[in-house]
């Protein structure tokens, strides 16, 4: 089946959002509204300001990207605050056809002494909870026209972190003073998957999945291995930052050692040179090859973020040179996802035009995609019923498709 893939039907098409960071996606009038409630200083109040000034369409490097986060991370430390921006990023993702998210976030960020990491946790699912209700009373999904709209809730540990990121951080620091400070963050990633498995069992909260992120060179994600061994032991799902700004061991460390079932980014899978345990060429090749083939075979699907690859890693500028072209000709399990709607200035239907735009992506390569965002989920639904759901959406796909040509 052929036909051009334009905006329009991007847009109309059911998508998904895995790899979505709560705090890198605030609605940018909320950001400044909150931050006159908090008290929490600007460099602007005004949105055009902001986008000069912190959040750009383009940044000289990672720290540029990073800066904003200390802003909205400053406004996102009330439990009315949280609720309101999971519930606007629900209804933002929504009005652009996605049926399904997986927002990330850490809720050691959130928490301190005015609010319990528990009640973080909570308030994010509130504030979903009540778009979902909203967005599933709508007549033509009620009527089954459309797919319903769904979410699951990933908890995301930091390969490292400072007093200065939250209350928490600085009182976990100061609890832990005698102890080497490379040693304090995979505790502290073990005491955030211990609570995310107990919350999820004790309030049936849609808890699906544990994540790694932070600075990844020199901060390996075996450092972190008991939290994933703990949620692999209490049926946990695993997605790990990796290869987005190391290479090929990176990712290798997190499928062997610490159980990911997919992987954010997997921006460097191909870079063979960056194989630094082996010393032969031929050697680095060979093991490259091999981690690719695994992971195609596995199926394990990689959350692919074309905007902010561009925007943190200095050569992937030039679309043409991203490794996406060669993950569509290894047949790779893939899934555009968004990574920080706000910082990056992007959505789902972006991340799609844009890989259409720049590389090869026939109709059905993209039926492919689509369908792997919502297989290759963590829907907090019993398989029967995650079977059903994701029929229900391809075959509202294909109608859109038949529409199209």
């Amino acid at each position: 089946m052929s036909y051009p893939i334009t905006k329009e039907f991007i847009r109309s098409i059911p998508k998904t959002d895995l790899h979505v960071h709560l705090d890198g996606s605030l609605r940018l009038k909320s950001l400044i509204e909150l931050a006159k409630t908090c008290k929490v200083p600007l460099p602007s109040h005004t949105e055009e300001g902001l986008q000069k000034l912190i959040f750009k369409e383009r940044y000289l490097d990672l720290g540029e990207y990073l800066r904003g986060f200390a802003y909205t991370c400053a406004v996102m430390r009330t439990p009315e605050a949280l609720e309101r921006i999971a519930y606007e990023l629900a209804l933002d993702n929504f009005a652009e056809g996605v049926r399904y998210i997986e927002p990330r976030f850490d809720p050691q960020l959130f928490a301190s002494e005015k609010m319990s990491l528990e009640e973080a946790v909570l308030s994010i699912a509130r504030g979903l909870e009540r778009a979902k209700r909203e967005i599933n009373q709508k007549n033509e999904i009620l009527t089954h026209q459309e797919p319903r709209f769904e979410y699951g809730l990933i908890g995301c540990a930091l390969r490292k972190f400072e007093a200065g990121f939250s209350p928490y951080y600085q009182k976990f620091i100061s609890t832990h003073a005698y102890t080497p400070a490379h040693q304090v963050y995979p505790i502290a990633s073990l005491e955030l998957v211990r609570a995310l498995v107990d919350i999820r069992d004790r309030l049936a909260l849609p808890i699906v999945g544990f994540d790694l992120a932070g600075e990844e060179k020199g901060w390996p994600a075996n450092a972190h291995r008991r939290a994933f061994e703990y949620a692999h032991q209490h049926f946990l799902n695993k997605t790990i930052h990796a290869g987005e700004a190391y290479g090929p061991a990176s990712i290798f460390q997190a499928i062997n050692l610490c159980h990911a079932q997919r992987i954010g980014h997997g921006t460097h899978l191909f870079a063979s040179h960056l194989v630094e345990h082996l010393t032969e060429a031929s050697q680095q090749e060979q093991y490259t090859r091999a981690l690719v083939e695994f992971i195609a075979d596995q199926r394990i699907t990689i959350e692919v973020c074309l905007s902010s690859n561009q925007q943190t890693i200095p050569e992937m500028s030039d679309l043409s040179r991203h490794p996406l072209g060669r993950m569509l000709k290894e047949r790779l399990s893939i899934t555009f996802c968004t990574d920080n709607r706000l910082v990056s200035h992007t959505t789902v239907s972006d991340e799609i035009f844009k890989a259409a735009q720049a590389f090869p992506v026939s109709p059905k390569q993209l039926k492919e995609m689509i369908s792997y965002g919502f297989k290759r989920s963590f829907m907090p639904l019993p398989y029967s019923e995650k079977r059903a759901y994701v029929r229900q959406v391809m075959d509202y796909y294909d109608k859109l498709e038949t529409q199209a040509t």
